[in-house]
């Protein structure tokens, strides 16, 4: 485990990414490994999922942003991360702000995935409100975070069709799927050293060609 990469992931719910993340790392498809899970929510399922994979959970209870409890929790944070030497960060799922100390402490070195082709619909459930907006193209993104919301360089994105009449659920699940596509690729990537940020562009060094098939237009595509 000492020569790949050591993940921290950052969990609120289910932890579906986390599985995918997890996954992909078991079958070393990505050149890491998850080091420690943490959540601001005890009961997160994401938790449970690490623990029957045999890797460290944590429960780091976050205040309201911008409170003393919010900016401890943040220290706490960066405490838990280091002490499991983690060299990347991967938000998945988790739904605080995160704050000034974690971002210092992981420059260039914190994703997050986002159910939305960004810029468009930043925030939260935006796949219901892309159903209910009635685009026609919906998606997802892996991007470097910031201190902003889903704004930091995107750095791999995956498109997919709104059909008539699908659902926020529907539209929900195929995203879903992509997901769980490209933010193992986009980890991969990183522990190969291929990407590196230029003002808000990401360049991937020998970066596939876009991939179309039946279910995603993918862009970068995905490594053989």
């Amino acid at each position: 485990m000492s020569d790949r990469l050591r993940l921290g992931v950052m969990v609120s719910g289910s932890g579906t990414n986390l599985q995918s993340i997890i996954d992909a790392c078991e079958a070393g498809r990505t050149g890491a490994c998850v080091a420690v899970v943490t959540s601001n929510r005890a009961s997160a399922f994401g938790l449970e999922r690490a623990r029957k994979h045999g890797i460290p959970t944590v429960h780091i209870p976050v205040g309201q942003t911008g409170s003393p409890e919010w900016e401890a929790a943040d220290a706490r944070q960066v405490e838990v991360l280091q002490a499991h030497g983690v060299q990347l960060v991967c938000l998945a799922g988790y739904m605080r702000k995160i704050g000034p100390r974690l971002l210092d402490a992981f420059p260039g070195a914190i994703m997050n995935i986002h159910p939305a082709l960004l810029p468009a619909f930043p925030g939260v459930e935006v796949q219901w409100t892309a159903a209910d907006y009635g685009v026609r193209i919906a998606g997802c993104t892996v991007h470097f975070a910031d201190e902003e919301f889903d704004r930091g360089p995107i750095i791999i994105q995956a498109a997919v069709p709104v059909m008539p009449g699908d659902t926020g659920d529907e539209l929900a699940h195929r995203i879903l799927q992509q997901e769980h596509r490209i933010y193992p690729q986009a980890i991969k990537w990183f522990a190969e050293g291929r990407l590196s940020i230029s003002g808000r562009q990401v360049l991937v060094k020998e970066a596939p060609p876009p991939l179309i098939d039946g279910t995603a237009i993918i862009s970068p595509g995905l490594d053989p």
